[in-house]
């Protein structure tokens, strides 16, 4: 095995784990999120979720790869080999996820190449919403098996993209965020500014700021604030477990951590801002929703064509606001693939720039079927399965696994947090509090809240539109692939065991701490 990768410096790594938290999410279901949830109220509770669950989670994932220099699979064996079927479940999730959101990635470059059309379409609110629908071709329903060529046009170039960014893993990563970081932020900041002058804005700013404490009563706030916390940081996904693994010795995990997050948060933010404002602008509070897709792709190309009475200047803006999400797609996209690849490269010792190409090629061919005219409906079915349940069970097996090991205490999991700090040092009962109880627990709730509504309120149907069988294909089929998948994997071990394959020994050795 080739040496390990090394992120470049400190600045490098936190860069690296910006990108990859801060996602399509960030520009379209947290401002969606805050306007469905009394704006400031959502805020707050959003805050505090992020201290109560995500900033512990996100020390516990990077300070175990530090520690063991491992990606996902074999970290999590390092907690114990019982553990290890976790790994695998949070690497074949990732997988599944990459796999569609190259599609969402593919759509946003599509949207940025026919930007130019909004230029003729000029308070044409009908003809803007329509514009992706007529791209995509899409039925939004299990019907139609063609695949517009623009759009895959579209899909090659953002695998090639993602490609190219992890081609040489932490070294390659290292060169490409030091734009892909910072390119969203001025471009948010440029669309903040020109929404923030449009009449109508203070009341979009309001609305988003001024806390409603109505909303506190509504259980579904806190549900969502948590599941948002939750998705946006990039953790049980694989993939702060490889960029943990590629930190150098004296990085400071608690310091780093708290970085990440609250710049998560920031531009999270700043995103509600120009979301807010745009819509205030042009009138149209009253249609931002936390459907994604609708505001990416429906919603905000009817506030584009509504921004200024010449449509060249408002096909600018448009070019601008879909190059901001190509921008914050791409870390997203190769770092889920990053992920993966570290996982699997550690485990079978194989070289990670073959790995890589091969989920490029693997993942890309999946992809295919999200690009046809029934895709949008089949993502639809994939990426509910795929976030409100298998990655909230991961979650809660991982914070188990971690929290209450046999071999390894948690004081010394917080020691590798905190070993390095100097001006912040995570306190004991925080962290064990949160890994062990709080963070399980919230993470079971919103999985068993999300059970009722399926169960209960839609009759075990998510959508009453989809064919059963599409549901159970896309929806549970994927789900037992996914926590099966490290036992199908002892299972080609131990064939591969046969052949001469040894398994790395994965031992965390506890230090004495003082925490």
């Amino acid at each position: 095995m080739e040496k390990r990768s090394e992120w470049s410096s400190r600045f490098v790594f936190i860069l690296a784990a910006i990108g990859s938290a801060v996602g399509l999410g960030n520009a379209w279901r947290f401002p969606g999120l805050a306007a469905k949830h009394g704006g400031g109220t959502f805020l707050l509770v959003y805050l505090a979720a992020m201290l109560v669950m995500g900033v512990p989670l996100l020390m516990m994932e990077i300070s175990i790869a530090r520690k063991l220099r491992k990606g996902a699979i074999e970290s999590m064996r390092g907690m114990g080999r019982h553990c290890e079927p976790i790994g695998w479940a949070a690497t074949a999730n990732a997988f599944v996820i990459v796999c569609y959101y190259a599609v969402v990635f593919a759509w946003v470059i599509l949207m940025f190449a026919f930007s130019w059309k909004f230029a003729g379409m000029t308070g044409n609110n009908d003809a803007a919403s329509g514009l992706f629908f007529d791209l995509t071709q899409t039925t939004g329903l299990i019907e139609g098996a063609k695949i517009p060529i623009a759009v895959l046009l579209c899909l090659v170039a953002a695998w090639g993209a993602i490609f190219y960014c992890i081609r040489n893993g932490a070294s390659s990563v290292s060169k490409v965020v030091k734009f892909t970081v910072f390119a969203p932020v001025v471009l948010l900041l440029i669309m903040a500014v020109k929404g923030c002058t449009m009449s109508g804005a203070a009341d979009g700013l309001r609305m988003l700021f001024v806390p409603d404490l109505s909303a506190l009563a509504d259980p579904s706030l806190w549900v969502d604030a948590i599941g948002q916390v939750f998705y946006s940081l990039s953790i049980m996904m694989a993939i702060m477990f490889a960029y943990g693994s590629y930190l150098r010795d004296d990085a400071d995990v608690a310091a780093d951590a708290l970085i990440i997050a609250f710049s998560d948060m920031a531009i999270s933010v700043l995103s509600a801002i120009v979301m807010f404002t745009t819509m205030g602008g042009t009138g149209m509070l009253d249609k931002i929703t936390a459907s994604g897709i609708a505001t990416a792709f429906i919603v905000y190309p009817q506030a584009i064509v509504n921004l200024t009475r010449f449509g060249w200047l408002n096909a600018v803006f448009g070019a601008i606001f879909y190059l901001m999400l190509i921008t914050l797609a791409i870390d997203s996209a190769f770092s889920i693939v990053e992920g993966v690849s570290a996982a699997v490269s550690d485990k079978f010792h194989i070289q990670p720039k073959k790995v890589t190409i091969g989920i490029c090629c693997i993942a890309g061919v999946i992809s295919l079927l999200f690009v046809t005219r029934a895709g949008l409906a089949w993502l639809d079915i994939v990426d509910n399965w795929a976030n409100s349940v298998n990655l909230i069970l991961v979650g809660v097996l991982e914070c188990v696994a971690v929290g209450w090991s046999r071999r390894v205490d948690l004081r010394c999991i917080l020691h590798e947090v905190n070993r390095n700090a100097k001006r912040f040092k995570a306190p004991y009962w925080w962290f064990a509090s949160s890994v062990k109880v709080v963070s399980p627990l919230l993470l079971a709730g919103l999985f068993i809240w999300n059970m009722v509504v399926l169960f209960s309120q839609k009759n075990g149907t998510y959508d009453e539109n989809y064919p059963i069988w599409a549901q159970i294909a896309a929806g549970w089929v994927v789900s037992v692939l996914v926590f099966s998948s490290g036992y199908i994997a002892k299972i080609i071990v131990r064939v591969k065991k046969k052949k001469g394959f040894v398994e790395d020994e994965v031992v965390w050795v506890n230090e004495e701490t003082k925490e």
